[in-house]
């Protein structure tokens, strides 16, 4: 992959991923970053909701927005500046995303670009839409594919080596919830 500098971007330029919504994907983002929200990741309290089922995050799927703007436009070395995200239908595992971005307005001297993006699913509704201010890299950076595929199999180590600990934190949070509500009372 190459990243695309200001000079090589027009309005109109466009691109866009594909990716179908895993359940394990989906429960890796969940403890990831900590949202275990019941509507995420319980199938029984989820079953309890207008939804019926579990669904991912909203985070989940913009961040599809953020794989096409560092892997395809502009690329590699861009820099994701703000984001305004609408999302406007709930998000399964077995979904197939298309997130899409285009090009809304380029501004050369200050190096920034304006787009419009949007994520579909299977059945071509629209599931996200916003606007995202990027700024690309000043010159053309080069991703190898080789080193992205070091660079995955380090952190899977460093994840098997802490899992105890994560064991441990979790246990704790589990025992000072237990502690809180027996307070409480």
């Amino acid at each position: 992959m190459i990243g695309k500098t200001i000079a090589e971007l027009h309005a109109g330029d466009h691109a866009e991923i594909v990716r179908r919504v895993q359940v394990g994907d989906v429960a890796s983002f969940v403890d990831a970053v900590g949202d275990h929200n019941p509507v995420h990741s319980d199938p029984r309290y989820a079953a309890t909701t207008p939804f019926r089922e579990p669904i991912a995050p909203g985070i989940f799927t913009a961040g599809l927005i953020s794989a096409v703007i560092g892997t395809r436009l502009p690329g590699p070395g861009a820099i994701y500046l703000s984001q305004s995200l609408k999302f406007t239908k709930p998000v399964r595992a077995g979904d197939t995303l298309t997130a899409r971005v285009e090009v809304l307005e380029v501004i050369r001297e200050r190096n920034r670009m304006r787009l419009a993006t949007v994520c579909t699913n299977q059945r071509g509704e629209e599931v996200l839409s916003g606007e995202a201010w990027v700024m690309p890299s000043l010159e053309h950076i080069v991703y190898e594919e080789r080193a992205r595929e070091r660079a995955a199999a380090e952190p899977a180590l460093a994840t098997l080596a802490l899992q105890p600990w994560r064991w441990a934190a979790q246990a704790m949070s589990l025992w000072a919830d237990l502690l809180t509500s027996a307070v409480r009372r």
